[in-house]
């Protein structure tokens, strides 16, 4: 009898202890991270987690691996990569997050038409790498869109060729590991639309146009026409935001265009510089890369947005400016 009440007792101990490490939440109570390195077998990772106050033992935690494993389920593979805890949680939900892969990571937002300096302050707002950095790299890694290079130019930058998305960076990104992400789902993109050769540079750079001239996806295929007309008759484009873009180049951007500008010698002004600029001016989304791939067939030579944000076409100079007037009209006090 007194050996059972022994067994008994004994028993409840161990399903206390083991109620204790497994099911009272323990950990941190301000931010900590953990960086589980590729090849961390369960026993390292057990230690890392201890020492770092994330569980009470490391043995309950083999214990825990051991125990689904015995039951065929939930045991699955510990995922390496940074983890961040900010509160005490109970052991089966700290291994849990190994076992999903629910790395810490910073998004970062990249909209259709954002440029270089867009991004730049962007990565640096994620608390990533600082603006100067970021596009220090974007210039001297130019090798990244080799594939996509005209033969016989040499990229300056990156422009174009961050493709617009949202992604998600571990906080020691480097700026040369976020531009490769960026540049691959462009690449992805390219081959999905059938993109490939020198052509891939003009389609870009005309895509960056249209991506920043209009906002509204069923209208940029005719704003693509306009620009592939203009070109075809010689005639300079003369968009404004690759005016702008040519002060931002220069860092004299003040937020209004003034007549020094669009009488300015830089090879984005389209105004006084017939074809495309040198390169793209921002970075354009699908919408603009197919309307430029597939641009409508019309006969417009001019285009102005009306009152309500729309856009107006017109194949003459006179059709054009009656567009022009109405739209006066329609914002005027």
């Amino acid at each position: 009898m007194r050996f059972l009440k022994t067994v008994l007792v004994v028993g409840i101990l161990v399903a206390l202890a083991v109620g204790f490490f497994v099911f009272v939440p323990y950990g941190p109570k301000s931010e900590t991270f953990v960086e589980i390195a590729p090849g961390t077998g369960t026993v390292g990772i057990a230690k890392q987690l201890e020492q770092a106050g994330i569980v009470r033992s490391a043995v309950a935690f083999e214990a825990l691996k051991v125990w689904k494993s015995v039951r065929g389920s939930g045991a699955g593979t510990l995922k390496a990569g940074e983890y961040r805890f900010d509160h005490p949680v109970r052991l089966e939900e700290v291994y849990d997050r190994l076992r999903k892969g629910d790395v810490y990571t910073v998004t970062v937002v990249v909209p259709e038409g954002f440029n270089i300096f867009d991004i730049a302050n962007a990565v640096a707002a994620a608390g990533l790498d600082s603006k100067e950095d970021f596009l220090r790299a974007e210039q001297q890694h130019t090798e990244l869109i080799a594939a996509w290079t005209p033969r016989g130019a040499a990229a300056t930058s990156l422009e174009g060729y961050l493709f617009p998305d949202t992604y998600k960076f571990n906080r020691h990104a480097t700026a040369v590991q976020m531009l490769t992400a960026m540049v691959k789902r462009f690449g992805q993109q390219a081959v999905r639309l059938g993109m490939s050769g020198d052509d891939v540079a003009r389609t870009v750079t005309m895509a960056s146009l249209v991506e920043k001239e209009v906002h509204i996806d069923t209208e940029r295929p005719e704003v693509a026409s306009v620009f592939e007309n203009r070109l075809a008759a010689g005639m300079p484009l003369q968009t404004d935001p690759a005016v702008i873009y040519a002060s931002l180049l220069r860092g004299t951007w003040t937020g209004e265009i003034h007549q020094s500008e669009l009488r300015s010698d830089s090879a984005y002004n389209t105004y006084t510089h017939v074809g495309l600029p040198p390169g793209p001016i921002c970075n354009p989304g699908v919408a603009a890369l197919e309307a430029v791939l597939h641009p409508a067939k019309t006969d417009y030579l001019y285009f102005v947005a009306d009152a309500r944000g729309a856009t107006r076409f017109a194949a003459t100079l006179a059709e054009h400016n009656a567009n022009v007037a109405a739209y006066r009209a329609g914002v005027k006090p």
